[in-house]
């Protein structure tokens, strides 16, 4: 049997802990947001950074129109900009989908057309950050993918769920298109199960 002594250590031992634990758990909150909240800054500066580096190349572009061959693209490598009026999306499109990548913008999926080629352009983001407002979007929705070498025009026709493993979704088409790739839930916690795709067809 506990003696009251013990029995009263015991309680304020219990009490120190339960503080403990909550300061602790409340410092990791505040890490994480302070950490997520970075973050966002850091990839908004950078849009505004590869924005002024498309900027620049639409410049090169119209002033020396003759020098048409440029280097591969890099992953990170500025390709255009992706315009949605309707739901006022703006935002740089960067070569490639790393992890690093998509912090920064929405990534040309590799294997697709190249924005302002012919063929079907495959763009992915992320549901919580740059194609959040991808859930608004509406059949009929003008889309602008502009490059420095002009802009190409398309309108949304379709709009679907899929499977992840579903990359039917990105094969070749006659013409000129446009699929943007996102994860499906928007407010799923966690690895969401599904794609949420948007389908363009080139104008």
């Amino acid at each position: 049997m506990f003696s009251p002594t013990d029995k009263q250590g015991f309680i304020t031992r219990g009490f120190k802990f339960l503080s403990w634990m909550r300061r602790f758990f409340f410092a990791a909150g505040a890490i994480a947001v302070a950490y997520v909240a970075l973050t966002l800054l850091g990839a908004k500066l950078y849009q505004k950074e590869a924005s002024e580096i498309l900027d620049r190349q639409i410049h090169a572009e119209d002033a020396h129109p003759a020098l048409a061959a440029r280097a591969p693209n890099r992953e990170g490598d500025v390709l255009g900009r992706l315009e949605i009026p309707r739901i006022n999306l703006s935002l740089v499109i960067l070569q490639g989908t790393s992890a690093q990548t998509l912090l920064l913008g929405a990534g040309h999926i590799t294997g697709t057309a190249l924005p302002g080629e012919p063929g079907n352009v495959g763009i992915a983001g992320h549901r919580d950050t740059y194609f959040r407002d991808l859930k608004d979007i509406q059949k009929d929705d003008e889309i602008n993918l502009q490059t420095a070498s002009g802009i190409s025009r398309y309108r949304v026709d379709w709009i679907q769920i899929t499977a992840p493993r579903d990359v039917a979704i990105l094969d070749g088409r006659a013409g000129s298109s446009l699929t943007l790739v996102t994860c499906y839930p928007f407010h799923f916690i966690g690895a969401a199960p599904e794609r949420y795709v948007v389908h363009a067809r080139g104008e």
